[in-house]
């Protein structure tokens, strides 16, 4: 290679090398401020006076140092504190909030309007939205659309579209029901009533299946959004109509719940730090309660069976709330455990902190907080995702 070459060849290459070292540069300065909604209660009730020296952060193990520490009421920081020294912080986004509520409900529930006024009336306020997801369909309530019609009016026309959806995706049910019932009194034989009915179950099953992949996505969007993120999981205890001919293999097969996917849920909805909150409805759909009351043909013994096939639904999505800080509540009354359940979203610390070393892994790292002096019932984010 002649002189003349080799000089120009380094001449072009040190732009590049440049460009490379800015880039070494900037990536180990990068300065990631890690957000940790919490909630502390004593006896059942959120305590209030904490400081920032009250807080241990753990990350993967290793203590960290908390840069701040915020108290929220609703939208107001009623008090803050910050270690001087720190890396500035990110403020807190409470001027929005992004509330969800999804519907797992078969069965439409009059306390269903309670739920809807306290909500539009007591915590909904200027700069927040709701979607709302019934079994049908989805819809969006924003800012602007309070400026054309009433509050109260908007609330109202959310009842009557949550209640007609709850009754249409109810119907399948009842239909799957109602076959079952027919098909063990029909004069079939018991293997041909056993492959009818577990076809019939098969779809019940489904019917009853969370979409994982949904909430997934829900969480992911949810992620990009401004604001504090609260998601309310309705979900009202299901059973499935279970003959006698059936075999044992086939009650294995049918009392199951939501997949191996839950971990996913969790993760996803942890990363976005969303607070999740689980409403379990204990009341059972009439159309099961209509059918035990069918399903005794003799003194002796009772052809069908309702069997609950919540529980492992119930685990899941228990789970969810522990890991993204929420609350589970169980009632036959639904206005009663959302009261409870929203109130969470109303009092809690907002912790941030700068983890040491970090690096984009996109990896999950376990967050864990303690309070000094023990004896507190603590809720907040499982983690985060370095990417």
């Amino acid at each position: 290679m002649k002189k003349g070459t080799i000089i120009i060849f380094i001449f072009l290459l040190i732009p590049t090398l440049s460009n490379y070292a800015l880039l070494q540069e900037e990536h180990v300065a990068r300065v990631v401020s890690i957000e940790v909604p919490i909630r502390v209660y004593k006896r059942g009730h959120f305590i209030r006076d904490l400081s920032i020296h009250d807080f241990l952060l753990y990350e993967d193990g290793v203590q960290q140092k908390i840069d701040a520490v915020y108290l929220i009421k609703k939208k107001t920081i009623e008090r803050e504190e910050k270690h001087e020294e720190a890396v500035k912080t990110r403020e807190p986004e409470i001027a929005s909030r992004n509330f969800v509520f999804v519907f797992e409900i078969h069965t439409y529930l009059p306390k269903l309007n309670e739920v809807m006024d306290y909500f539009f009336n007591k915590v909904m306020l200027p700069g927040d939205s709701l979607k709302v997801y019934t079994p049908v369909r989805a819809y969006t309530i924003k800012e602007d659309a309070f400026k054309v019609l009433p509050k109260q009016t908007i609330a109202d026309q959310l009842k009557a579209k949550l209640r007609k959806d709850i009754i249409l995706g109810a119907s399948d049910y009842r239909s799957l029901y109602e076959q079952i019932r027919k098909i063990v009194k029909t004069e079939l034989s018991e293997q041909q009533k056993r492959r009818m009915c577990m076809d019939i179950l098969r779809r019940m099953k489904a019917l009853q299946q969370v979409d994982e992949s949904n909430l997934i996505e829900l969480a992911e969007n949810l992620k990009q959004a401004e604001g504090q993120k609260h998601v309310f999981l309705f979900y009202q205890k299901q059973s499935l109509p279970i003959p006698e001919i059936l075999e044992d293999p086939d009650r294995v097969e049918l009392i199951g719940g939501i997949s191996d996917h839950a971990e996913g849920i969790k993760t996803a909805f942890s990363n976005a730090s969303i607070s999740g909150h689980f409403v379990f409805i204990t009341k059972r759909p009439e159309y099961e309660l209509d059918l035990t009351r069918m399903t005794s043909y003799g003194s002796e013994r009772e052809e069908i069976k309702m069997e609950d096939s919540s529980a492992e639904i119930f685990g899941a999505f228990n789970d969810l709330a522990k890991a993204t800080g929420g609350l589970t509540e169980s009632s036959a009354n639904v206005a009663v455990a959302f009261k409870k359940t929203v109130e969470a979203t109303e009092n809690y610390y907002l912790v941030y902190y700068t983890p040491k070393e970090y690096k984009a892994d996109n990896k999950f790292h376990k967050i864990e907080i303690r309070i000094r002096g023990g004896g507190y019932r603590i809720t907040h984010r499982a983690g985060y995702v370095a990417d």
